[in-house]
C-alpha cells in the first residue's frame, strides 16, 4: 500500500488560517494594495489567496512545489487585484524555502529572487520613467530577497549549530576512549605491580613448601617453614598496602610510599639469599653507580622490578651457580640493569608459566622509551662456580634494559 501523505505540521495550518482570515477581512471592506482593473471583481481575488494557502500548507514538506504555486499564485493576485495577506503569506513560502528545501535550492532562490528584483525595477522604470518607479523595485525585494536572505542566514546558523553538536559528540567520545584506555593502563600497572609484589613470595614459598615436603631432617623442614612464613607474612602486608594506596587514590605521598627505589636492593638480594638457601644460588650486586647521584622515581622503579622479576625468575629456574646484579650509570648517560644467572641446557625453564614476567619487564622499559634484550648467553670463563656438580653447558641466562636516566612523571 502507498504510504499516506504526510499532514502539515500544526503551525504551517495556523499561518495558512491566519492569513485566510486576514485576506476574507480585507477582500469584505475591499482593501487591496493595486488599484483594480474592474470596480466589482466579486469573490475572484479570493482564488490566488486560497491557493496561496495551499502553499503556506506545503512550505515544509512540499518544496519546490510549495513555492512554484505560491509564485504562480502571487502572479495572479497582482493581476486581479492584490490583497496584502497573499503577499505576506508569499514571503513565508519564500523564507521557507530557502530554509527548508534541499541544499542547492537555498543559493538558488536568493539568486533568481535578485534577478526578478532587478528585471521588476527595470520594467517598472521603462513602463514608467519616473523615480517613484524604484519603489517597485523596493517593494519586490521586500517579498522576495529579503525573506530568502532571512532564511538563508537562519540555515546558516542551524548548520554551524549542527557541526558544532557533532564535534562536541566527537570530542565527547574521544574523551571517553582517552578515559578508557587510561582506565585499561591502569589496570595493567596495577596488575605488573600486583604480579611483582606476589611472584617473588609466592615462588619462594613453592620452594619452600617442597623441600619441607621432601626433606627428612626436622630442623630443615623447620627452617623452611620459617621461611615459608616469613614470605606469607611480608606478601599479605605488601598486598595491603598497595589495596590501600589503590583505595586511597593518587598522590605524591602514595607516590613515594609505592615506588620502590634501587637503594633497597640490597634487602631484596638479602631475601633472595634466604629464600634460595640450600638451591646452590649465590647473589652478587656490582654497582658502579655515581654515589649519591638520584634517579627519577619512574626509572628507579622500573629498575627495581627488573631486578625483583628476574631473581625470582632465578630462584624458579636457574641452575646453581652464582647470580650476578650489575647497575651501570654515568651522569647524562642511560641507567643500565643487567642480570645473569646460571641455565640449564638451552635455557629451558623447569617450572610451567614462564614468559608473563618478561613480557611485563619489556613493557615497563618501553614505556620509558628504553632498550631490552633477554636470552642465553655463553658464560665467561670462571663464571657460575658453586660446590656441587658443574652445569651441563657453560650458559647463562641475560636480563638487560637500558633506561633512559631523563624520564618525567610517573611509571
Amino acid at each position: 500500500m502507498p504510504s499516506a501523505v504526510p499532514l502539515p505540521p500544526r503551525d504551517d495550518g495556523l499561518i495558512a488560517a491566519g492569513g485566510l482570515l486576514g485576506g476574507l477581512v480585507l477582500w469584505y471592506f475591499e482593501i487591496y494594495t493595486t488599484v483594480p482593473r474592474s470596480a466589482d471583481l466579486g469573490a475572484l481575488p479570493l482564488a490566488p489567496l486560497a491557493v496561496m494557502c495551499v502553499a503556506v500548507l506545503l512550505r515544509r514538506t512540499g518544496q519546490p512545489w510549495a513555492l512554484l504555486i505560491g509564485v504562480g499564485a502571487l502572479v495572479a493576485d497582482q493581476v486581479i487585484g492584490s490583497l496584502l495577506a497573499t503577499v505576506l503569506m508569499f514571503t513565508d513560502v519564500v523564507y521557507a524555502s530557502v530554509l527548508y528545501g534541499r541544499p542547492g535550492m537555498a543559493r538558488h532562490v536568493l539568486s533568481l529572487s535578485t534577478v526578478a528584483t532587478v528585471g521588476v525595477t527595470f520594467w517598472a522604470l521603462a513602463a514608467h520613467p519616473e523615480p517613484e518607479s524604484l519603489l517597485v523595485g523596493v517593494v519586490c525585494a521586500l517579498i522576495t530577497i529579503a525573506p530568502a536572505w532571512s532564511g538563508l542566514t537562519i540555515r546558516e546558523h542551524r548548520e554551524a549549530a549542527r557541526e558544532e553538536r557533532l564535534r562536541a559528540e566527537q570530542t565527547a567520545l574521544l574523551s571517553e576512549m582517552d578515559r578508557r584506555e587510561a582506565v585499561a593502563a591502569e589496570r595493567g600497572r596495577m596488575a605488573r605491580e600486583l604480579h611483582d609484589l606476589v611472584a617473588n613470595h609466592l615462588s619462594a614459598i613453592a620452594i619452600h613448601s617442597t623441600a619441607a615436603l621432601s626433606l627428612g631432617d626436622q630442623k630443615a623442614a623447620q627452617e623452611a617453614l620459617r621461611v615459608i612464613r616469613e614470605n606469607s607474612v611480608q606478601g599479605l602486608a605488601e598486598m595491603r598496602g598497595l589495596i590501600g594506596l589503590l583505595r586511597a587514590g593518587e598522590g605524591e605521598e602514595a607516590d613515594l610510599l609505592a615506588a620502590p627505589r634501587l637503594d633497597g636492593l640490597d634487602a631484596l638480594l638479602d631475601q633472595s639469599r634466604a629464600n634460595g638457601a640450600g638451591s646452590g644460588l649465590e647473589f652478587v650486586l656490582e654497582d658502579t653507580r655515581t654515589p649519591g647521584l638520584r634517579l627519577p622515581a619512574p626509572v628507579e622503579m622500573a629498575a627495581y622490578r627488573i631486578v625483583q622479576e628476574s631473581l625470582t625468575n632465578t630462584l624458579k629456574h636457574a641452575s646453581p651457580g652464582t647470580v650476578t646484579v650489575r647497575l651501570a650509570h654515568e651522569d647524562g648517560g642511560p641507567l643500565t640493569v643487567e642480570v645473569r644467572s646460571p641455565c640449564d641446557t638451552g635455557g629451558r625453564p623447569r617450572a610451567p608459566g614462564a614468559g608473563a614476567g618478561l613480557v611485563g619487564m619489556e613493557e615497563r622499559v618501553a614505556l620509558l622509551g628504553g632498550a631490552f634484550e633477554a636470552g642465553p648467553v655463553a658464560a665467561p670463563a670462571g663464571a657460575g662456580q658453586h660446590t656441587g656438580p658443574p652445569p651441563a653447558r657453560a650458559q647463562e641466562w641475560q636480563v638487560r634494559a637500558e633506561l633512559p636516566a631523563d624520564v618525567k612523571g610517573s611509571s
